[in-house]
């Protein structure tokens, strides 16, 4: 009788030996100790839950991507070409650049450019009126690309818009990450690409349906290869506000003219490249204003050698000589992030951290807890803001070093999405930063040390619970 359930035997055995072999690959893949500990654990003892999921979310790194970073490297010469007409000597025009942010440079194929001008948006409307007057105004070619668009006033004012420009002749390209547009509804792409919009999902899964936990979570508009968009607003109702549960949404958008433009469509061709394999042909040469940004775009993703969005957070905490102030909606850092705050505090930074009252993953939320209590110990001080949702994503370092952009700090921003960010290197755009933060400041509450320990024994098992799956969100 025994006979007959042999394969039960030799599937048990199977199953079992797959879930060491894929610990042996977690023990030596997992970007983090943390993460891997996880996985190693799970898939020695659950393997038959723990292997599927690992198959799907243990991958930390992109495949497939190289194309598209050798199409972009071929761009970046002829834009280089344009920066050194334009500059002539490029390098003495950059001296104001602080030699110890020039490092940041290396991670990227752009390096700071000078004579751009940056505007910081703080509202969802403001935004929009300002990115679809852009719009309205492009003669040749709009690149759009977002993590989720909504088909509601919103979406469809954008759609709207854009088959409206298709119809005159200008070149439309709108690139979207599938996942986060799940619930968009084909017909909205549809009805775009029947008016000449070349609407495509980035489709990380597009070569290998196991790399689905990966995002795309840039964030940008690019017209004519003069002006710019990025930052943390999506396509949707909520970010006016018109959502019930979250009310007022906060958020930064960020519009740049002048050579820093092209960096930012140069990521937007990698990604397209990827999705599509095609290579339009745009405008590549550099156009200087009287503005006096000095701008690093910074493109991150699972793709890169480094992880370079890390880096960044890392550089920017341990730069900070007086003042480091940080906006995030999901505050779920890494062991090395935890201890630069703490290190930034005790030698008696300012430090202050912007998140938001309200939840919207609440895993992240509850994860964010945990982390206020361990670095609040070295002096880092929390806000949570209450006049709505908070969704921005800045951070100012001193008096002449802000980031804005796409990224979060959290795992998933670090190492599984497709972020961009804006580095300046400029006390004017700074100031604008500052007293953004500072107005925000007055709108939140500020976070009292040991909030975590009054907090109820079931609160604070979610919170414990959630923190051991950080390395995995």
């Amino acid at each position: 009788m025994f006979g007959d359930y042999w394969w039960f035997g030799a599937l048990w055995v199977s199953v079992h030996l797959l879930g060491m072999a894929a610990a042996v690959h977690a023990m030596f893949g997992v970007r983090t100790a943390q993460g891997a500990v996880a996985w190693i654990v799970s898939l020695l003892t659950l393997p038959y839950i723990a292997l599927p999921l690992y198959l799907v979310f243990g991958r930390n790194k992109f495949k497939g991507y190289v194309r598209s970073i050798r199409v972009r490297s071929e761009r970046v010469r002829e834009v280089g070409r344009g920066l050194v007409l334009l500059h002539r000597d490029f390098r003495t025009v950059l001296d104001g650049v602080a030699e110890q942010h020039r490092v940041l440079e290396e991670l990227t194929d752009i390096p700071f450019t000078c004579g751009n001008e940056a505007k910081l948006q703080v509202d969802g409307a403001e935004a929009f009126r300002t990115m679809f007057a852009d719009i309205e105004a492009a003669r040749e070619y709009v690149l759009v690309q977002f993590y989720i668009v909504h088909d509601d006033s919103v979406g469809r004012e954008m759609s709207r818009l854009l088959c409206a420009k298709a119809a005159e002749g200008v070149s439309v390209y709108f690139l979207y990450d599938e996942l986060g547009c799940y619930y968009t509804p084909e017909r909205y792409w549809q009805q775009m690409r029947e008016a000449g919009v070349r609407a495509r999902a980035f489709g990380t899964g597009r070569h290998n349906r196991l790399q689905i936990n990966f995002r795309n979570h840039r964030k940008m508009v690019v017209v004519d290869g003069e002006i710019a968009h990025t930052g943390g607003i999506n396509l949707g109702d909520e970010y006016v506000g018109k959502d019930p549960y979250y009310g007022p949404w906060r958020d930064t958008n960020l519009r740049v003219r002048g050579p820093a433009v092209l960096a930012f469509q140069l990521s937007f061709l990698a990604d397209w490249d990827w999705a599509t394999g095609e290579v339009p042909k745009w405008r590549w040469q550099p156009q200087a204003t009287n503005g006096t940004s000095s701008i690093l775009v910074l493109p991150t993703g699972p793709a890169d050698e480094l992880e370079n969005c890390n880096l960044l957070y890392l550089h920017a905490i341990h730069s900070a000589k007086k003042r480091l102030w940080i906006a995030t909606p999901y505050f779920v850092p890494d062991p090395p992030v935890v201890q630069a705050l703490q290190l930034a505090a005790l030698r008696g930074v300012d430090v202050r951290v912007l998140v938001p009252q309200k939840a919207d993953h609440w895993l992240v939320w509850l994860s964010s807890f945990s982390y206020q209590d361990e670095t609040e110990k070295s002096g880092v001080v929390f806000y949570r803001y209450t006049e709505g949702f908070m969704h921005q994503k800045a951070m100012l370092v001193d008096d002449d070093f802000a980031v804005v952009g796409t990224a979060n700090l959290d795992n998933r921003s670090f190492r599984l999405n497709f972020e961009i960010s804006a580095v300046f290197n400029d006390m004017a755009f700074t100031e604008q930063v500052e007293a953004m933060l500072a107005q925000d400041f007055q709108g939140s509450h500020r976070a009292e040390p040991g909030e975590l320990a009054r907090r109820g024994f079931w609160f604070r098992l979610a919170v414990a619970a959630s923190r051991l799956l950080a390395p995995m969100q």
